[in-house]
């Protein structure tokens, strides 16, 4: 549906990508990864045409629709919620205008006879059908349905854009997007703004979308859920394979180990080669066969090994001070605004080193609940109470944007350094990436996830015991995200984290509190666990809001009948099944066989170039089937769910 043809874009002093092309065709979900500053979005706007290519060329099949959610965008504030989300499909808006004039035209006329008066007959006739195809009368059933399903509640509908925060408003966004059903859909990390549950719609809405995907994400399980072919951009190239995120480091890593090793087997046929030819050519008698080996050389074809950007973050939490029994608790606390009510008599005890999830929709109160174990909110009633000797280290949801733009990187830890600290600092801002001349950078130049690092950065310059994190994980990427998690994995205190990214807390936690009708629960199990438990219930309420009794016992009769299989439906089944265990017993034949060749490339001779070059073909093939046979594999297992 849309190609890109040998593109290059130049910007900010270097090339972001040089020469690359891609086919992007229907039902692709495509993540789009790499380093933050690789031109992930960049890449985006591009293909959208937002951005002309330094060389190259983006085309689309002819009446191919692109719809395109950028990181940052402009909102109608004065406009109610349902008002914009209908302005989202220009067609059904013009169709259904003309509906109505025809409609009052042809209550007024009484020329019933008239040729004009029946070319209206006919146009309505032509606009009703338009109308039905484009989905007009299901409009408003569909907005509800996105809206609620992006964390809405009934009533947000008739309030203004300008009543909600930037992240609300970005869901209003993307729900006129996802209304449009564009061919393609192009999305720049549209799960940061989304609780736990918007994230699960969404990846369930995406799943079956009809159209093409490009997403950038930095969440590791949503990319895994939703897409079936990765792009990394990296020093300039592209690398395309048709896995989902984890499948593709795994083929990535063994990539990268088999290119070193037959780069360093290679290197030292060379070596030896040229130590055959000086010490023969100036023999007579051995000069033809110096001058063979000369032209074998000559002819051998370098095995290059991919560049890869390897500078990541490097740190990790100083000791915790010791501290007493508990780091917190609440007793009958009560915290409401003059609209809204979070806790009403809540009771909760974190003790110390406990590690916790708090999780909840968004809005029902998670940090105003962090700001009050700060002190940063007052309560109307109940206690509050701190443990002994506890020491708060708290990364607020806004903590980049609270820096001071017109300081420097340097300036920014330097003014709060005391101590020893204060001859770390550049140190400390190098394992943060912020080496040399960029600690000299003023922080108002710097990107997204820079500014989180930097925020970040802040955290180490003082012991604490408590550590308090609201989103922490928000634009970085996800090599960053990684050595977050295992600094904090090593951190000896106490933990409590706010976050959508289920990949970063899985194993981080061991808790997790749920804020829901006013109070807080505890679940003492990991984030995961308690997901699949949370899924399977928010589902069911969800279908069966708004629907009476006698509806939802006929729609569960139904799903009983449906789920009785036919004599034909449990043969098909009993295939597939047979399926699924032949593609298993062949593809465990072939990683055995993968094996033995893995250790083949390793001490692969190149002074035999026809032999070295038939393993390696061999090799590919092996490598090509294997991944024929998994994604044979995947599609028959999906059949049977």
């Amino acid at each position: 549906m849309v190609s890109v043809n040998n593109l290059s874009v130049f910007l900010g002093g270097k090339d972001l990508f040089d020469n690359v092309s891609f086919m992007i065709d229907k039902k692709d979900r495509i993540g789009l990864v790499g380093k933050n500053g690789a031109g992930k979005s960049t890449m985006l706007k591009a293909i959208m045409g937002l951005l002309p290519p330094s060389g190259g060329t983006v085309s689309s099949q002819k009446g191919v629709t692109i719809g395109y959610l950028p990181q940052e965008m402009k909102h109608n504030n004065g406009a109610r919620i349902i008002d914009e989300v209908e302005s989202a499909n220009s067609k059904i808006t013009t169709i259904e205008q003309r509906l109505d004039e025809i409609n009052h035209l042809l209550q007024t006329r009484t020329d019933y006879e008239s040729d004009s008066y029946m070319q209206l007959i006919e146009e309505l006739n032509e606009l009703n059908e338009q109308f039905s195809l484009q989905g007009g009368f299901n409009m408003r059933e569909n907005i509800e349905k996105f809206l609620l399903g992006l964390g809405f509640n009934s009533p947000d509908f008739e309030r203004k854009m300008s009543e909600f925060s930037g992240g609300w408003k970005m869901r209003v966004e993307l729900c006129k997007i996802l209304l449009e059903q564009p061919d393609v859909l192009l999305l720049d990390e549209p799960t940061n703004h989304l609780d736990i549950e918007s994230i699960q719609w969404l990846e369930d809405f995406l799943k079956n979308y009809n159209g093409a995907i490009i997403l950038i994400s930095h969440d590791r399980a949503f990319l895994d859920f939703v897409t079936n072919r990765t792009i990394e951009i990296n020093a300039g190239k592209i690398y395309d394979y048709k896995f989902s995120y984890s499948k593709y480091k795994v083929i990535r890593e063994e990539e990268l180990i088999v290119q070193k090793a037959a780069a360093k087997n290679q290197e030292k046929y060379i070596k030896e080669t040229e130590e055959l030819i000086n010490k023969f050519r100036a023999k007579k008698n051995k000069a033809a066969f110096a001058q063979s080996l000369i032209k074998k050389l000559d002819k051998l074809e370098i095995v290059e090994v991919d560049q890869v950007d390897s500078g990541g973050l490097n740190f990790r939490f100083q000791p915790a001070p010791r501290s007493g029994k508990f780091a917190a608790k609440f007793e009958g606390l009560t915290k409401e605004f003059p609209d809204k009510k979070i806790l009403n008599n809540a009771d909760l005890m974190i003790n110390a080193q406990d590690r916790i999830s708090l999780i909840g929709k968004n809005g029902v109160g998670k940090t105003t609940i962090i700001k009050l174990l700060v002190g940063d909110e007052n309560y109307q009633g109940g206690e509050l109470e701190l443990g002994h000797n506890i020491s708060v280290g708290y990364f607020a949801q806004d903590e980049a944007e609270k820096l001071n733009g017109n300081k420097t990187i340097f300036e920014t830890i330097d003014d709060i350094a005391v101590g020893d600290m204060r001859t770390k600092v550049r140190n400390i801002l190098g394992s943060f990436l912020f080496s040399g001349e960029d600690q000299d950078k003023k922080v108002k130049v710097l990107s997204g996830g820079e500014k989180t690092r930097l925020a970040l950065c802040k955290l180490l310059l003082e012991p604490h015991n408590f550590l308090i994190l609201d989103e922490p994980t928000n634009h970085l990427d996800i090599a960053s995200k990684n050595v977050l998690k295992d600094a904090l994995m090593k951190f000896d205190g106490t933990l409590l984290v706010v976050s959508h990214d289920r990949d970063f807390l899985d194993m981080l936690t061991n808790r997790v509190f749920e804020i829901n009708n006013e109070q807080i629960s505890v679940h003492h199990e990991d984030v995961s666990s308690f997901l699949k438990r949370k899924k399977k219930e928010s589902i069911a309420l969800f279908e069966n809001t708004g629907k009476k009794k006698a509806e939802v016992i006929e729609e569960k009769k139904e799903e009983k009948e449906e789920a009785k299989l036919s004599y034909e439906e449990q043969k098909e089944q009993k295939k597939l099944q047979n399926k699924v265990q032949k593609l298993e017993r062949e593809i465990e034949k072939l990683e055995e066989k993968i094996k033995e060749y893995d250790a083949k490339m390793l001490n692969l001779d190149y002074s035999d170039e026809e032999k070295a070059n038939q393993i390696i073909e061999e090799y590919k093939e092996l490598k090509n089937s294997l991944s024929e046979k998994e994604g044979l594999w995947e599609e028959t297992v999906e059949l049977l769910s």
